[in-house]
């Protein structure tokens, strides 16, 4: 009996066999190397810094009647000239100085009437604007601000108008920032990648948050807080 088509069959079965186990192996260890890629750390890293405001507005608002437009500017113009001499003598500059257009309010014009015990027609708010980047004299000028009253000028409270203290000098201090927040979330990724037997690799992505500016408390706003938070990921690679 011939048993060469026997033969023939049992070699193409090993051969076969054997192909698709080494092709097994083969797709096996990539897949292994290809979940190795995926092994990474998300982490935060955060910088903080407190900085002085460096530049100051400060609205000085007050507020006249009248019966009569021209007594009124003239009045207004009266009161502007006490304002800049005020802040002239307190070590301002002319050009740190500037007028805004006065809202001026017609009580005859208003639609609901007016009161019979309603003295003035017109009521006229005007303010005087100052902006400097030197701020303790801003502050010591507005603590003797009071003295404006005793010469007659009705200082008022404009809540849309109100005194901003500022700081200009991000651009100076963000690489910093920036290099503080990246070391931070480095420490981060590597006390993780140790504590899970791993070593970090190369980062996989990096995201830089947004710089925030805030008030470092409701009484100093001339005192800021800035902060930023990156984002970055690290491959984990094994010992």
């Amino acid at each position: 009996m011939d048993n060469k088509p026997l033969i023939s069959s049992l070699v193409w079965s090993v051969i076969i066999g054997a192909s698709l186990v080494i092709a097994g192996l083969i797709f096996s260890r990539a897949f292994i190397e290809a979940r190795k890629g995926d092994r990474y750390v998300n982490v935060k890293g955060l910088a903080e810094r407190e900085v002085n405001a460096d530049l100051v507005i400060w609205p000085v608002t007050f507020t006249e009647t009248a019966n009569d437009l021209t007594a009124l500017q003239r009045t207004i113009d009266s009161k502007r000239e006490i304002i800049t001499e005020f802040l002239i003598q307190c070590g301002f500059k002319k050009s740190e100085i500037s007028q805004a257009a006065p809202k001026i309010r017609d009580n005859q014009a208003e639609t609901y009437g007016t009161s019979p015990a309603m003295k003035y027609r017109y009521i006229a708010q005007t303010t005087t604007l100052l902006r400097s980047d030197s701020v303790t004299l801003v502050k010591r000028a507005m603590e003797k601000s009071g003295s404006l009253v005793s010469e007659g000028v009705a200082l008022a409270t404009d809540w849309q108008s109100r005194t901003e203290f500022l700081f200009t000098g991000l651009n100076r201090i963000k690489p910093e920032m920036i290099e503080e927040a990246t070391l931070n979330a480095r420490g981060a990724a590597e006390k993780f990648a140790k504590d899970s037997g791993s070593k970090l690799g190369k980062i996989r992505s990096a995201t830089q948050g947004l710089f925030t500016i805030t008030d470092r408390d409701m009484n100093s706003p001339d005192k800021k807080n800035i902060r930023v938070v990156t984002v970055l990921e690290y491959y984990l690679v094994d010992e």
